[in-house]
This record gives C-alpha cells, sequence and structure tokens, in this order.
C-alpha cells in the first residue's frame, strides 16, 4: 500500500476526531456547537488532495504501488 492510500484513513479519522472533540467542549461549557466547524472542511481537502497524490502515484509508478 502506498503512503497515499495508507494516509487516507488515517487523515478522516484524525479530522472526525477533532470535530467530535470541539463538539464535546462546546457542550461541556454549555455552549451550542460552533456553527463554523473547519475540521470537516480541512479533512474533506486533506483526503481530496491525498487522493489526487494516490491517482497520480499510481498512473505514474504502477509497479511501485
Amino acid at each position: 500500500m502506498c503512503m497515499f492510500c495508507a494516509a487516507i484513513p488515517t487523515v478522516a479519522a484524525t479530522g472526525l476526531s477533532l470535530d467530535s472533540k470541539q463538539r464535546k467542549e462546546a457542550e461541556k461549557k454549555g455552549k451550542a456547537a460552533p456553527r463554523i466547524r473547519p475540521f470537516p472542511l480541512l479533512t474533506a481537502g486533506a483526503v481530496f488532495l491525498l487522493m489526487l497524490g494516490s491517482v497520480f502515484f499510481h498512473t505514474r509508478f504502477p509497479r511501485l504501488g
């Protein structure tokens, strides 16, 4: 498995964990969950870039991956 393919689930799990932590901390303080949630957007962007990297790597170097 290439580094891009291995990193996709790791980044997704980390992003979901950070978003969940942010929401739980807001609820703990008695506030509503924040409307602007940067972690899902950043996670989606990172996963998209990793997927592009994976496609590029697997099409350019098919024997290595």
